[in-house]
């Protein structure tokens, strides 16, 4: 007879038997093989639970906060938008601007309705498909400007300078500058922001607003009207200053060559100011400690506005005379002792204004900067407190130029314009 713990089975046609010792073996060869199995079920259980909570968030949250910004009050607000630099479909000289109207229910008075990127501005239409190369213009008329006055509570220029042949027609030669399509402020652009001053109305204006290709007289009038004067400079950051870089302005080392009788050997990072042909060449290293320019921005208006302190900027800007302005904001370039030299010969500082503020209505700006010159996203306009998820959309770096829209272009338009709407309804 067979002990209680022995079995008798076959395996390949042989007669196997497990005794006392070997069955506690397999014994326990079963029940660590179940117990690793329950553990593997347990862990995998509360992962999926886990991904399944995650999942319905990521469904869920964006319905909840899509229907908390549709019943968002509307704040009615008639705008004028003019953009003339528009050589592509997705407007990207002003539809971070119309971003910040939609996420904080700006909308149209009377339809009630969002104001939309594609459609509600004036300047240069691009038709499609662009390969046509069709345009059109949306333009106010002289005998309109009077009503456009009345009717609307705010002007902003986003972008004069207009769309010139080497933007339109790509993949041309772009070692000179070429002939102008359509742009430059005019003199209906001119009377409407008298009309718009004379009514007290909002008028917020950037660069270029000055320099070519505006005409000298339509500049030096807007200059006086605004109250600032222009300095002639403009400027803009580059992430290479090597002339083989991809839509690096090859005219610049012409204008260079002709200047210092020497070649352009620049391949840093830097800094080029320019003014009609007078050039400045900063390079990291030689003349910045930083290549890139900061706007800076005092604590008081930091707490006004909401806008970060320092936040770095990489699109073009000019360099004006504040004259009787309030300062709100300045560029600063950090450089050495010969970059102070340098811009010391031109008679220029390392700190110039970035916002300018009319002291007396406290309704008329300037941004030295091509401030609205942003791709965002669309579609994240209609998301209540997507700007707590801001982090998502740029990184902790300092050099972040996503971080400038965010930190500092967003919270700067919609504190001027919320200012602005109360005051409208306080009357």
């Amino acid at each position: 007879m067979l002990n209680c713990l022995e079995f008798i089975f076959f395996r390949k046609n042989k007669l196997i038997l497990l005794t006392d010792k070997t069955w506690y073996f397999v014994y326990n060869q079963i029940i660590d093989i179940l117990f690793e199995y329950i553990q593997i079920y347990s862990v995998m259980k509360k992962t999926l639970f886990i991904v399944g909570i995650i999942l319905v968030l990521l469904l869920v949250l964006p319905v909840i906060n899509l229907i908390r910004w549709t019943l968002q009050p509307k704040k009615a607000m008639n705008i004028v938008l003019v953009d003339k630099t528009v050589p592509t479909l997705e407007r990207e000289k002003h539809k971070s601007f119309d971003w910040i109207l939609t996420n904080e229910r700006f909308v149209k008075k009377g339809k009630n309705s969002s104001y939309s990127y594609l459609k509600d501005y004036y300047g240069f239409i691009p038709k499609r498909p662009l390969r046509d190369k069709k345009w059109d213009k949306n333009e106010y008329r002289l005998t309109e400007l009077i009503s456009i006055a009345e009717n609307n509570d705010a002007v902003y220029f986003t972008d004069t300078y207009g769309v010139f042949f080497n933007d339109w027609y790509r993949g041309i030669n772009k070692s000179r500058k070429s002939r102008k399509i359509y742009g430059g402020l005019n003199n209906n652009d001119f009377l409407l922001i008298k009309e718009m001053k004379d009514r007290n109305k909002l008028i917020i204006m950037e660069y270029n607003a000055f320099d070519y290709p505006t005409a000298e007289f339509e500049s030096v009038r807007t200059q006086e009207k605004l109250g600032v004067s222009f300095t002639g400079w403009t400027g803009k950051y580059f992430h290479s200053l090597d002339s083989a870089s991809v839509d690096f302005p090859v005219w610049m080392t012409s204008i260079y060559r002709k200047q210092y009788n020497k070649p352009w050997t620049f391949t840093k990072p830097g800094i080029v100011i320019l003014k009609e042909k007078d050039i400045i060449v900063l390079e990291e290293g030689t003349h910045l400690k930083i290549a890139m320019p900061h706007v800076v921005t005092d604590t008081e208006y930091c707490g006004k506005y909401g806008v970060a302190g320092s936040v770095a900027f990489d699109n073009w800007f000019d360099i004006i005379n504040p004259l009787q302005n309030n300062v709100i904001s300045k560029f600063r370039i950090e450089t050495t002792t010969l970059g102070d030299t340098l811009l010391q010969k031109n008679t220029l500082d390392n700190e110039f204004p970035a916002v300018v503020q009319d002291p007396a209505s406290q309704r008329v700006y300037y941004f030295s900067g091509d401030f609205a010159n942003a791709d965002i996203p669309m579609w994240t306009s209609r998301f209540k407190g997507i700007t707590k998820l801001k982090g998502i959309f740029y990184s902790s770096k300092p050099d972040d130029t996503r971080r400038f829209f965010w930190l500092y272009y967003r919270p700067l338009i919609n504190g001027i314009f919320s200012d602005y709407y109360a005051s409208m309804n306080a009357k």
